[in-house]
């Protein structure tokens, strides 16, 4: 049974910096692509940040500068640090990874439950 559980959300204020990490548990054999996506009430949910399995990054226009992704791959954990947070940046945060589970299985998309990231005064 493979699970992605977030952790790390919470409440800050803007300028502000808050981490928040991945843990995949369950039996994964390869990663294609980890990343980090957001859901704000009445929006659609959007990438945020995205890294590969020999670690290139790419992110949101709206993060370039001010969001980090970084993975632990062996240990199949991937974070997500932001900085200088602003209230646009609210939203429900979702970790992704696109993974394979072995002989037989076919890649596949998993989802963590979401952790809240609030940025307010």
């Amino acid at each position: 049974q493979v699970r992605l559980v977030e952790s790390g959300g919470g409440f800050v204020q803007p300028g502000g910096s808050l981490n928040v990490s991945c843990s995949a548990s369950g039996s994964i054999q390869n990663i294609n692509i980890l990343g980090w996506f957001r859901q704000a009430p009445g929006k659609q949910r959007d990438r945020v940040a995205t890294i590969t399995r020999s670690g290139g990054t790419d992110y949101a226009e709206s993060v370039k500068g001010r969001f980090t992704i970084t993975s632990d791959n062996a240990n199949m954990r991937w974070n997500l640090q932001m900085n200088s947070l602003k209230p646009a940046d609210t939203a429900v945060y979702y970790c992704y990874g696109n993974l394979w589970l072995g002989p037989g299985t076919p890649w596949r998309d998993f989802w963590g439950q979401g952790t809240q990231v609030t940025v307010s005064s």
